[in-house]
């Protein structure tokens, strides 16, 4: 008997990507956060005008690896609103991945 293959998560897919987070410089902002969730991220990865965090180019600063085949963020717990919000498969991910010459996710 043929052992199941384990479902591809959300998760899975996204750390095997990590378009959105080097798209643009416009997209790592602070929108809804109150001063003490942004206290809680390191302020080597908080822009100098406060509005976001820091990118290299229009890499957000707090990705690590190489976008398309292995990604983490250096600070996934207590990444901003904006982050949380991308989905795999939305809009904002096909944008982003095709930007990057990824195909698109979830059969969208």
């Amino acid at each position: 008997m043929l052992a199941a293959s384990a479902p591809v998560t959300d998760a899975a897919i996204c750390r095997t990507c990590g378009a959105c987070c080097a798209y643009s410089r416009d997209w790592p902002r602070f929108t809804t956060e109150t001063d003490a969730e942004i206290g809680r991220i390191a302020g080597k990865y908080i822009r100098d005008d406060l509005v976001g965090l820091r990118c290299d180019g229009n890499r957000c600063s707090a990705l690590m690896g190489a976008v398309g085949t292995s990604t983490s963020c250096a600070i996934y717990a207590v990444r901003p609103d904006v982050c949380r919000a991308c989905a795999p498969g939305d809009e904002a991910c096909r944008m982003a991945r095709a930007k990057f010459g990824l195909a698109p996710i979830n059969g969208v």
